[in-house]
């Protein structure tokens, strides 16, 4: 990703958090006032337009907010949609973070809090959520950012989202996220691009590499220091090359790319180490998460 004047980027950019209630929203929103975003939860969409106006009017510099706005909003799932147009028709950034959950885990959430979900007030409580999981479908699928978050804790949630917008210095710009993992775990339900790593040679098992990780330079000189590792490598960046440059056309803020291999700690590790060189040597923005790496160590 090259330098850009910053003057030609928007001077209010935004992240709306929205999901299914019990997701861990509130959550997200601390994380990113720790951050430094400007946090805001539930407010009525039709005055979002006019809050940024007023926020780019009061703004010294570029400012950066975060929003929570769900189904406790009457006027939301009616309204969002022209409103975020006509956000970006502005000249203004606003991208959608999805926080997502199996219903047996927000089942449990809120037996466990004893809150009272905002649509089963008047019916049991898996029909609100299920209920809710329908109203929200369309904009699950306008997000730019799909988190599930049933299998993370309050810390683990926070972290992710750490992780994932700590290092945007400019949100309108696409992220380029590099995910290892191990397929004995399953693929990661976020990826846009899956890549089996498991035809390279495995230093599972030779026993000197095997204590160690993709992240040693011994395992990463294993699994690239061969032909068929380099021509795998190189076709991959050939197409990226290509994919890039249309991914970023269409507006995606987001692109996961996932290479696996059978535990994720060892091969799928190495590539995806050497993987963020390539592209931060292209001058992409990149963020890299090695799911599985812990779960695999001895």
């Amino acid at each position: 990703m090259k330098d850009k004047d910053k003057a030609t980027k928007p001077n209010v950019q935004a992240v709306v958090i929205t999901g299914l209630s019990g997701s861990g929203k509130s959550t997200a929103l601390k994380s990113f006032e720790d951050m430094g975003y400007f946090c805001v939860d539930n407010m009525p969409v039709t005055l979002l337009t006019e809050f940024f106006k007023l926020k780019e009017k009061a703004s010294q510099g570029p400012i950066k907010i975060a929003l929570v706005m769900d189904v406790r909003e009457p006027d939301f799932l009616e309204e969002h949609k022209r409103i975020f147009k006509e956000i970006n028709d502005l000249g203004f950034y606003l991208e959608v973070l999805f926080l997502d959950a199996r219903d047996e885990v927000l089942v449990q959430r809120f037996n466990q809090t004893r809150r009272k979900h905002p649509l089963a007030q008047k019916r049991p409580l898996i029909e609100g959520i299920r209920k809710e999981r329908e109203l929200l479908r369309d904009l699950k699928e306008q997000a730019a950012r799909l988190i599930d978050t049933s299998n993370l804790n309050v810390h683990q949630l926070r972290k992710e989202i750490m992780a994932l917008y700590s290092p945007r210095k400019f949100l309108d710009e696409m992220v380029i996220h590099l995910v290892s993992f191990g397929f004995k775990y399953g693929v990661p339900a976020e990826a846009n691009l899956v890549f089996d790593a498991r035809f390279l040679p495995n230093p599972f098992f030779v026993p000197q590499l095997r204590p160690h990780s993709g992240l040693s330079m011994e395992v990463q000189t294993f699994v690239l220091d061969n032909t068929l590792s380099q021509v795998f490598v190189q076709t991959l960046t050939k197409m990226m090359e290509l994919l890039l440059p249309a991914y970023k056309k269409e507006g995606k803020s987001y692109l996961v790319i996932a290479v696996g291999c059978t535990g994720g700690r060892h091969r799928s590790v190495a590539i995806v180490e050497h993987l963020k060189e390539i592209f931060t040597s292209m001058g992409e923005e990149v963020i890299v998460t090695h799911r599985d790496l812990e779960l695999e160590a001895p």
